[in-house]
């Protein structure tokens, strides 16, 4: 088999790996240490900006600036990436005298992002530092500078970013964290911000999102023949019907399972009516409910169907597991 490392290799291999998660381990160790009162005021001034935060960095800074401006906007705080190089032709005018920008650079020496500082501060955009370098450039222009720096590099050469990316990527989750928790941001707001996520689905989705409606939904009144119920259930293919009153409230509900438990008994059905076999007072759930409510709800209570009522409590649906499922709900 091509590829194969030999055993010392395939050890070092594992040594270098080893040495690199324990040197970036040491890195984000080192940040949680200098975390201070710069970071409270970098948290205060984000919270305060009527505009958005603006990220910016160039090369893997920028990078991770996107992730970061990212992160932010899906968890409250309204963010975008602007690339430096583009600021410099045009993209500036993106940044507005309301937004406030986080700037990210290891050395702080970064040309295209000195290049864009003056025009910053003239224009008055409050500028939070993400460096290493304390005495950069970028440091000494930024009204907040937040300690990214780092003693080495898991590059076995001490150059390629590793344990200063993996620290400004920390840090910018701290301070998305940070500004989540402050706001008050729930986990229903981020669902808002992921409508076509898991979360989103669970927490956003109603009854009435998924339910079968109108002529889709089995009834039957209560003096329906058992023939005709038969025939309701069969044609609607939900495994069981309402038994509803003329004004169409729940009287009771009949199953396939409760057509089985008829048959074990040996009950002869051909002359009863839907009143007389229906299983009264059957669960329901509300159509401005939850989805994921009525799923529990059915698993708490070991059934595959259950009734959807209107505020009126009056039959407007049908829901089963099937259609939980398909709506990936559960």
């Amino acid at each position: 088999m091509t590829g194969v490392l030999p055993p010392d290799q395939a050890q070092q291999v594992l040594d270098l790996a080893r040495q690199t998660l324990e040197i970036e381990a040491e890195a984000l160790q080192r940040a949680r240490q200098l975390l201070g009162s710069s970071f409270v005021k970098a948290v205060e001034a984000m919270l305060a900006v009527r505009g958005r935060v603006v990220v910016m960095g160039m090369g893997k800074s920028g990078h991770i600036g996107r992730k970061i401006a990212a992160t932010l906007a899906s968890t409250g705080t309204p963010a975008m990436f602007v690339h430096p190089a583009e600021a410099s032709h045009g993209d500036l005018g993106m940044v507005k005298d309301v937004d406030l920008v986080l700037a990210i650079s290891n050395s702080g020496e970064s040309d295209e992002l000195a290049a864009i500082l003056p025009l910053l501060k003239r224009q008055g955009v409050p500028l939070i530092a993400l460096t290493g370098g304390l005495q950069s450039t970028l440091a000494k222009h930024a009204d907040i500078v937040l300690d990214s720096s780092v003693e080495r590099e898991a590059c076995p050469l001490n150059l390629a970013p590793t344990a200063s990316t993996t620290t400004q990527i920390a840090l910018g989750d701290a301070l998305a964290v940070a500004l989540l928790d402050a706001r008050g941001f729930k986990a229903e707001d981020f669902a808002r911000s992921h409508p076509g996520g898991a979360l989103g689905r669970r927490l956003l989705t109603l009854v009435r999102d998924v339910m079968r409606a109108g002529d889709a939904v089995p009834k039957v009144g209560p003096e329906a023949s058992f023939t005709d119920l038969m025939r309701e259930m069969s044609a609607k293919g939900l495994g069981a019907s309402a038994v509803v009153d003329a004004d169409n409230r729940i009287l009771g509900i009949f199953t396939d399972g409760d057509l089985r438990r008829l048959i074990e008994r040996g009950v002869d059905l051909r002359n009863l009516t839907a009143a007389q076999v229906m299983h009264a007072s059957p669960q329901r759930v509300r159509d401005d409910a939850l989805a994921v409510e009525a799923a529990e709800r059915m698993e708490s209570c070991r059934i595959t169907s259950v009734l959807v009522v209107d505020a009126q409590d009056r039959l407007c649906g049908a829901l089963n597991s099937n259609d939980l499922m398909r709506a990936k709900v559960i």
